[in-house]
């Protein structure tokens, strides 16, 4: 079996365990799926040769757990330095910027939003992590990034016309924080 393989089929992994990480509408759920899947897409990455993409998901997934923790400024500030610096340095194409703007914004959305706003900004993320995708040739990963392009606009549409009826849908998560 050749890396490539190897490395595509990693991402078919990832894609299995992230498909349904968007469904979750209690928090702690959403973040610890939305780690584990990091941490599996940024092995893909590495065995793929886009190093910049690969620590970028890495920083993700740790990220995302610390984020469970703190909403710390501080915390989210060390994230977005090691993101860029780790990132920038490992750049050869501009297409590769785009994980990294992903991952800034999805850093400022996980420490500094909830809700709605969390997943709007989730899919601004997703949307450069697919294009990125597709361009390095990754199977699972444009699946995947696909699949939550779609998911997650569709769950927005749904979260927004509830919150339109006077409906919560992160009252779980809400209530949870409160306790």
């Amino acid at each position: 079996m050749t890396t490539y393989w190897l490395a595509q089929g990693v991402g078919v992994i990832a894609f299995l365990i992230g498909i349904t990480t968007f469904f979750n509408r209690d928090e702690r759920r959403f973040k610890l799926q939305l780690a584990l899947y990091s941490a599996v897409i940024g092995g893909h990455f590495f065995l793929m040769g886009a190093a910049p993409a690969g620590i970028s998901a890495g920083l993700n997934a740790v990220r995302t757990v610390i984020s469970l923790r703190t909403r710390s400024l501080w915390v989210m500030t060390l994230f977005i330095v090691l993101t860029l610096s780790l990132g920038l340095v490992k750049l050869n194409h501009a297409v590769e910027l785009l994980p990294i703007i992903g991952t800034v914004a999805s850093t400022w959305a996980l420490f500094r939003s909830s809700g709605l706003t969390t997943r709007c900004v989730m899919w601004c993320s997703t949307a450069c992590w697919v294009t990125h995708n597709f361009w390095i040739g990754s199977i699972g990963g444009t699946l995947i990034e696909g699949s939550f392009l779609i998911i997650n606009g569709i769950n927005i549409i749904r979260f927004r016309r509830m919150q339109k009826r006077g409906i919560d849908p992160f009252a779980v998560e809400k209530k949870m924080v409160n306790e």
